[in-house]
């Protein structure tokens, strides 16, 4: 499995032709605490760039967009009943969706942990 960064601070973990998308951990920090997730559902088409999902903290709401084009095949209905998993777990159970990847290609345009590490102490 891959992972890879948005400058956005989306993350996506590859497996296969299937990618898990959520926030980072610098993301979800300078959110606060959140306190709503609304992702989307199966069978939504989503473009490179295109917004996906919302996320509302007690400082602000934010979109979150999808770092690479896709069919979602799945939203994280764990986050309807508690969204605080984008704080504990921001890179692992507070995932938002998963989808199935229309072109791999576009993942070569994302930044890997290391680079990612890079842009966010740069900020």
């Amino acid at each position: 499995m891959s992972r890879f960064f948005t400058q956005d601070h989306e993350w996506v973990d590859v497996d296969g032709d299937v990618g898990t998308v959520g926030i980072s951990e610098y993301a979800q920090s300078q959110l606060g605490d959140v306190v709503f997730v609304e992702v989307p559902e199966a069978g939504k088409q989503l473009t490179k760039g295109a917004d996906a999902a919302v996320v509302e903290s007690v400082k602000a709401a934010s979109d979150v967009y999808s770092p690479v084009s896709g069919t979602v095949i799945e939203g994280n209905a764990a986050l309807a009943d508690d969204s605080s998993l984008v704080n504990s777990d921001a890179e692992a159970a507070g995932w938002f969706f998963k989808l199935t990847l229309s072109d791999p290609s576009e993942l070569d345009s994302l930044m890997d942990e290391a680079a990612y590490a890079a842009f966010v102490e740069g900020l």
